[in-house]
């Protein structure tokens, strides 16, 4: 791989340079593992000490941490490292050409009727069937599957293993039997939205399920039919969200977090890893559900305990009374 120099990177990026701007940077990398060759970032400043270990050529760093990262070697100054990095694995790829080429892959099967803009990517072996939509500059990895009539927007990713548009669980039940709704909505996904690797999101039974602009999700999530999506909201891998369920804006949920189903999330909720949200959230802020682990044996006592708590409150409430009853006979009886 061709080096590139730290004038470079200052030139397309920006931030405030120190050291020998030629310097040439072959890679990028973590901060504990960074040898000579490559450049490093520092964010959280309880990390700092290891900026008097680190190998890294450069360390792209907060002006809080200027004086200590020069004091080692070169080093870019920004206000925000992790946005700065964000950028420059951006800048790398694109440099390096490791972006894929605009078209349809050969192996890719897309229906006549599907709209696909030329600047988009379709990758090997992925199905697009009739009346898809795809807009501009969108990157569909491989074996990705978009059925019938959903829309993405422009500067999406959808990474391998997706499946967008397939039907929605929805059954009637007819004795013993269940009887198939079938689903007659789509996917309608807005602009400069990512959707994680074998991630699958499910047409709506009759609307549409929605995400917003700029919607991440990790990868191994399921968003059921008719869910909506607010705009920049993010969620990590494993986090399922039930039907008809609406999510606001700027909203953050961690690995595993469920969703019941027919309920409203405010813009701005923060949802904890592992927590199960079974009603409305109508005020922002963190939620957490989770109860902390511990040894086995201890989390097995308070298990136990945990079972008690109805008899253990019944009983509080009558020794509650019966205090009552002993207080206002004693201030009787004083009073005599």
């Amino acid at each position: 791989m061709t080096a590139i120099t730290l004038a470079e990177i200052v030139q397309a990026l920006g931030g405030e340079l120190h050291g020998n701007a030629e310097m040439p940077i072959q890679t990028i990398a973590p901060l504990d593992s960074a040898d000579a060759s490559a450049i490093a970032f520092l964010s959280d400043a309880r990390l700092a000490a290891a900026l008097q270990t680190t190998q890294a050529a450069c360390v792209i760093v907060h002006p809080a941490q200027a004086e200590q990262a020069q004091a080692r070697g070169a080093c870019i100054v920004t206000a925000d490292p992790y946005l700065y990095f964000a950028r420059l694995t951006q800048w790398w790829r694109k440099r390096h050409g490791q972006y894929p080429e605009p078209g349809i892959h050969p192996s890719a099967v897309v229906h006549p009727d599907a709209q696909v803009d030329a600047s988009a990517s379709i990758g090997p072996l992925s199905v697009i069937e009739a009346g898809v939509k795809i807009g501009a500059h969108t990157r569909i990895g491989s074996r990705v599957t978009i059925e019938r009539d959903c829309v993405i927007g422009a500067r999406c990713v959808i990474q391998s293993g997706a499946v967008i548009g397939g039907d929605g669980f929805g059954f009637a039940k007819e004795g013993q039997n269940w009887v198939k709704i079938e689903q007659l909505g789509a996917v309608v996904i807005g602009d400069d939205v990512e959707v994680g690797a074998n991630t699958c999101i499910d047409r709506g039974a009759l609307g549409d399920t929605i995400l917003a602009n700029g919607v991440k999700l990790d990868n191994l999530i399921q968003i059921a039919h008719n869910v909506q999506v607010g705009e920049n909201t993010a969620m990590a891998a494993c986090v399922g969200i039930s039907g008809s369920t609406k999510i606001g804006a700027n909203c953050t949920l961690a690995g595993g977090v469920g969703v019941v189903g027919h309920i409203e999330l405010a813009d701005n909720t923060h949802v904890s890893g592992a927590t199960v949200i079974s009603r409305s959230l109508t005020e922002p802020g963190r939620y957490t559900g989770v109860y902390p682990f511990e040894p086995h044996a201890k989390w097995e006592q308070n298990a136990a305990s945990l079972r008690q708590l109805k008899k253990m409150r019944d009983r509080i409430k009558s020794l509650e009374k019966e205090l009552t009853a002993v207080q206002a006979s004693v201030a009787t009886q004083q009073k005599i």
